[in-house]
């Protein structure tokens, strides 16, 4: 709710308590402590603009129906100079109120003044919180996953920086232990093949498959030819990796910028070793007592904290698990960044991971609330009414190189962030490329053009689009007006709310909501009339409706086109 709409509340809920002590004071109610009640919004328009339970919390201490109470109160409530226009009471004892038509004009008002800020609040309070969304495995292309994922993080770290938290995006990158190992043997293997045939060495099962490997393998014969051949393993396989890592990690950051991620920190798991970070955080367990050793191997006694089995934290041949690398970037995160919230996304596959990272980070004396993890559901590509498996292109699993290459960026960003993250979608790659109402974010970009384009003609016309007269924005007063502004007004309420549960689909819905509405008011309404007064105000609602949809657009990396 805008700050108008809130501070609307507040005063109702004084009105309320001063018609409750006048009606005591003249022996209509009894004295006594007045019962918490809350004002809120209807769901039922119906039922007014805001409503209250106040007689119904009130009837036990008072002794008295609940609908008597409420038309005591409604007949000593005094509503001269707020935005109410009027109070009714209806069965059991509910009393409705209903909007003035100021509230209305200041709303509209609000929006033109804020500009920009609309919608912004203090609702963090500046609370540090890292996001950390993607962090794709470095051995390989990006998926369907990353790319809702992607999406989602970096939306919600948007809806987070409007709600007044100070946000930082971080992308981890799991350039050490088994995977990276993994990586280097396939490349060997893949390297020595180029020379020596397949007939020499074959790949084993568990390694990497992909084209990806085979061609960093070519790319790294081309440039050293068959030098590191002769070379012992261990050099040969660090060579390969020292080249091949770097372009797989750049081209991570060319594929997401063209996704318009941009992160503040790529961080590197192998720091962590390289630092000691995961000797500290092995230490601090060892000084509670909660490690062992057994078959060679070193152990997290974390059945002893609630968990269900204990966890390995150092393989018998010396390295770290993938899970205590996990631990130590958490703490590192809390206690030596010292961020008040984390947030992580991570595939609905991770699950399991969710517990044992929130006891442990208990454990060394970090919060479990100040950790948060999203889990997002995979999602299945849809063409012409068909599951895609396979990219067209390469055969291949699709990767989100792929899907930016076929769909709208504008389209990828809008649509994943159109259900919550808890929940498995499909995407439809012919809607994404639609140019039609049928596609929400082109609905939604069709608005804003048309409000352009509104005012353009305006121009054309010499019309002079001039600031209201507060006198002027009364006469917004149809249905449909009233409907469109009431709408603006819950933006920064919605805001907060998607801050509040992670959730920036609530203002994918919300947007797409506003642009039916307003399309619903320019088709029952003539902005251009012969009433100049009456114009002006309409021109300045559709001035207000074009900044709202400008700014939940450009919050989203989202374009804002003129004409269409």
């Amino acid at each position: 709710m805008s700050e108008i709409v809130i501070d609307t509340m507040n005063i109702l809920k004084d009105k309320i308590n001063d018609a409750i002590s006048k009606a005591m004071s003249e022996n209509l109610l009894p004295s006594g402590e007045v019962v918490n009640f809350v004002v809120e919004v209807p769901a039922d328009k119906s039922h007014g603009n805001f409503s209250t339970n106040v007689a119904m919390v009130c009837a036990k201490n008072f002794r008295m129906a609940p609908i008597k109470i409420a038309h005591i109160i409604a007949e000593h409530i005094d509503l001269t100079d707020t935005l109410v226009a009027k109070a009714e009471v209806a069965a059991p004892g509910f009393i409705n109120f209903f909007l003035s038509e100021k509230f209305f004009a200041e709303v509209v008002k609000d929006v033109l003044e804020k500009g920009d800020n609309y919608g912004k609040s203090n609702y963090g309070n500046g609370k540090k919180v890292m996001v950390e969304f993607v962090s794709a495995n470095p051995t390989g292309p990006m998926h369907m996953g990353n790319a809702r994922g992607g999406a989602l993080g970096d939306c919600l770290a948007s809806v987070l920086e409007t709600a007044g938290f100070n946000v930082y995006r971080e992308f981890y990158i799991n350039d050490a232990g088994n995977q990276i190992d993994k990586f280097a043997m396939s490349l060997d293997i893949r390297y020595q093949q180029i020379f020596m045939g397949e007939d020499y060495i074959s790949l084993p099962e568990d390694s990497y498959h992909g084209e990806d490997i085979l061609d960093l393998a070519k790319e790294f014969a081309e440039k050293c030819g068959d030098k590191y051949i002769s070379c012992d393993e261990k050099t040969r396989r660090k060579a390969l990796v020292d080249f091949a890592l770097p372009r797989n990690i750049e081209k991570m950051q060319n594929d997401l910028k063209k996704y318009r991620i941009y992160y503040d920190n790529w961080f590197h798991e192998s720091d962590l070793h390289k630092n000691g970070e995961i000797k500290n955080v092995i230490n601090l367990l060892a000084e509670k007592g909660l490690t062992y050793e057994s078959d060679g191997a070193l152990w997290y006694k974390a059945t002893a904290v609630g968990l269900e089995k204990d966890e390995v934290l150092i393989r018998k041949n010396g390295t770290p698990t993938y899970f205590i690398s996990d631990i130590a970037y958490h703490y590192n995160k809390f206690v030596k960044r010292n961020f008040d919230i984390c947030i992580d996304l991570w595939g609905a596959d991770h699950h399991g991971h969710v517990a044992r990272v929130k006891k442990t980070m208990a454990v060394l004396g970090v919060g479990e609330k100040r950790l948060d993890v999203l889990l997002f559901q995979l999602v299945r590509l849809v063409k012409d009414g068909n599951v895609v498996r396979m990219s067209k292109r390469t055969g291949k699993a699709i990767q989100l190189a792929d899907l930016l290459d076929e769909v709208p960026i504008d389209s990828a960003r809008f649509l994943f962030n159109m259900r919550e993250a808890n929940s498995q979608m499909d995407f439809d790659l012919d809607l994404a490329k639609k140019q039609d109402s049928q596609n929400p974010v082109y609905y939604v970009q069709y608005a804003h053009a048309r409000i352009c384009s509104i005012l353009k003609n305006l121009e054309k016309e010499n019309i002079k689009i001039r600031n209201c007269f507060p006198e002027e924005l009364l006469l917004l007063s149809s249905d449909e007006e009233k409907e469109l502004i009431n709408h603006l007004s819950k933006y920064t309420s919605e805001i907060i709310d998607a801050a509040k549960y992670y959730d920036p689909a609530k203002i994918t819905r919300y947007v797409v909501e506003l642009a039916t509405l307003f399309h619903k008011f320019y088709n029952s309404h003539r902005v251009k009339n012969e009433n100049e007064n009456l114009m002006q105000a309409r021109i300045t609602l559709c001035i207000a409706v074009k900044i709202v949809i400008k700014n939940i657009l450009t919050m989203f990396k989202i374009n804002t086109p003129e004409s269409m």
